[in-house]
């Protein structure tokens, strides 16, 4: 059936074994899923559930259960054998039919609280889109166990993986992730993560990499490592795995259109190398630091509104599932079982080796919260965005930076912003405002640079871009100008409020090293007041304040942002301005209006 020699089901010998922990865990799992299933037999046999005894006729007891298509096929295999054996459910015909959904779809579907699903039982290939469907108070469910698992890995052709140093070589999930992207980077394609448990997981273990016990929020260095796999995103499992050559000639494996490598789950590269018109093989680099898992958790789905028929059908499969039988069968479909114990001859025909560490413990799974930081992160990285950019020019901006070789807090903030204008692209809108204490006849603020896009042609011969960049070094501090604060920032927000850009992350970023000086100008509840009233979820455009200095007021700020589902940050070195505005801008895709 494959290209791969396969050993018996004894688990291959290799690193990253587990600890004394996970084995017991793995124990306590086996054992409870075990006397589950004992009990099952017990249950059915008493009440004559199993094909033991006379035909059922034509009495059957129905079940629709929707699950992830990668898992579908093999749920199919044993819900047919389930009809050939005659197999029962209080005295009925179980009669089983499977439909592929992707679990995007159906969580969707789900979190929109439809008055009465069509099916009863849903397998998606992660509880990560229970988890979603329960955050949106959607329609209720009940996870009951887990059916199977299968590990993200990345897989690469032959050629790929040996510049990777493949069997031998082992890598962390951000080292093997930026080994791939960086220098004669190998074309590395993703799934999408917002459409897909795989990628978005992927993308989690890359986060937690790079987070190393920080606030929770996504890294910056993850939103550039998204930024890169971007580039050759799909839109699904299946889309991403028709991205891989189609053969091993020169013309298909160096085809620019080819991805060389995949962030996969195991068992998609299992499906991958037995298909005799798959193209060349897949080898698998598990990442050293604790793999994500898909999961596949047996979902009741509004178990309330179950008839009595449905309940004991939902129960009888997944004993079927649970089985010696059952789980034969999803083996020979390439998955590992509910616990993650590794199957010998699923890791060899998914192209693992020794001493890829395929035995490694799953790390904890990401929070709710966390992943609806990765979603938004994603979302704004990906897309393009529309931000104005209003820089303090008050009098006190050209005081000394401790540390800094006298440098001002004007110089290092317009280093700092032309850092940050230079991981925009072209289709990103950016724009730059300044304020003072009546710059502009009797208006504390003035706009330098309109927000359109960088790409387009600037009035002198070149770019917006050049032009904006040339606005940023000729900002300079305003002698005896002081904070305008309040009626900017109206002004501003006013302004991206009316020109605000569908399809486009929408923001407003203010620089300030100092508290409102203008006592003419509207006062700090009013200015909160008619934000509130500006503020439009549908059409959010959040405020970003960056604080330079002790001498910013950081509490008035927090006040600002908290209306329009901004964030407010503390910087001390200018310098910092562009890693805080990358920061928050991702912390904006998770935060909703107050």
């Amino acid at each position: 059936m494959g290209r791969h020699s396969l050993p018996d089901d004894s688990e291959p010998v290799g690193t990253g074994g587990r600890s004394p922990g996970a084995r017991r865990r793995t124990v306590v799992i086996a054992t409870a899923l075990v006397l589950a299933v004992a009990a099952g037999t017990v249950v059915a046999l008493r009440s004559d559930l199993l094909p033991f005894g006379a035909p059922c006729g034509g009495d059957v007891a129905r079940l629709d259960v929707v699950a992830s298509p990668d898992i579908a096929p093999a749920l199919d295999e044993v819900a047919d054998s389930a009809r050939e054996n005659e197999t029962r459910t209080d005295g009925k015909c179980l009669d089983v039919s499977v439909t592929a959904r992707s679990g995007a779809e159906v969580a969707d579907s789900l979190g929109q609280r439809p008055a009465r699903s069509e099916f009863q039982v849903w397998i998606p290939d992660s509880r990560i889109w229970v988890d979603r469907v329960g955050a949106e108070s959607g329609t209720p469910l009940t996870a009951s166990g887990t059916v199977a698992s299968s590990p993200v890995a990345l897989g690469a052709v032959p050629s790929a993986a040996r510049k990777l140093g493949w069997p031998k070589k082992t890598y962390t999930w951000s080292g093997l992730t930026e080994t791939a992207t960086s220098g004669e980077a190998l074309r590395l394609g993703v799934a999408d993560p917002a459409r897909s448990a795989t990628g978005l997981l992927a993308l989690a273990r890359i986060d937690a990499a790079h987070a190393k016990g920080s606030d929770g929020t996504a890294d910056p260095r993850t939103a550039a490592t998204a930024k890169m796999l971007y580039q050759r995103v799909a839109d699904g499992d299946g889309q991403v795995l028709a991205t891989l050559p189609r053969d091993g000639s020169g013309a298909e494996l160096g085809n620019p259109r080819r991805n060389q490598a995949l962030l996969l789950s195991e068992q998609a590269a299992f499906a991958h190398n037995t298909n005799a018109d798959g193209g060349p093989d897949l080898d698998l680099f598990y990442p050293e630091d604790g793999t994500a898992r898909l999961d596949y958790p047996y979902t009741l789905v509004d178990e309330e509104e179950l008839t009595a028929d449905q309940s004991r059908a939902a129960g009888r499969f997944m004993t079927l599932l649970a089985g010696a039988a059952g789980q034969r069968v999803l083996r020979e479909h390439g998955f590992r079982s509910g616990n993650g114990e590794a199957a010998g001859k699923v890791i060899r025909a998914a192209g693992g080796r020794a001493p890829q560490p395929y035995t490694v413990e799953q790390a904890d799974p990401p929070s709710v919260k966390e992943i609806q930081a990765l979603l938004g992160m994603w979302t704004i990285t990906v897309q393009s965005a529309r931000i104005a950019t209003v820089v303090d020019a008050s009098a006190s901006m050209a005081g000394q930076v401790p540390g800094r070789g006298g440098q001002s807090r004007m110089e290092l903030a317009k280093n700092s912003l032309l850092q940050a204008l230079a991981t925009f692209t072209p289709e990103d809108e950016i724009g730059l405002w300044k304020f003072a204490t009546l710059l502009d006849g009797d208006r504390d603020y003035l706009e330098l640079s309109p927000t359109v896009r960088l790409g387009d042609p600037g009035t002198n011969g070149g770019t917006h871009r050049d032009e904006l960049a040339a606005a940023f070094r000729a900002l300079a501090p305003v002698p005896n100008g002081a904070t305008g604060l309040y009626d900017t920032t109206l002004a501003a927000y006013q302004k991206a409020h009316d020109t605000y850009a569908d399809g486009k992350f929408n923001a407003l970023v203010v620089v300030t090293d100092g508290a409102n000086d203008d006592s003419s100008s509207i006062g700090l509840d009013a200015l909160v007041t008619r934000l509130k009233k500006l503020s439009d979820p549908q059409r959010p455009v959040p405020l970003i304040a960056i604080a330079i200095g002790p001498e910013a007021d950081k509490t008035a700020l927090d006040r600002i942002v908290a209306p329009t589902g901004g964030s407010a940050h503390e910087v001390s070195d200018p310098s910092q301005i562009h890693e805080v505005i990358l920061k928050a801008i991702i912390t904006a895709g998770s935060t909703a209006p107050d």
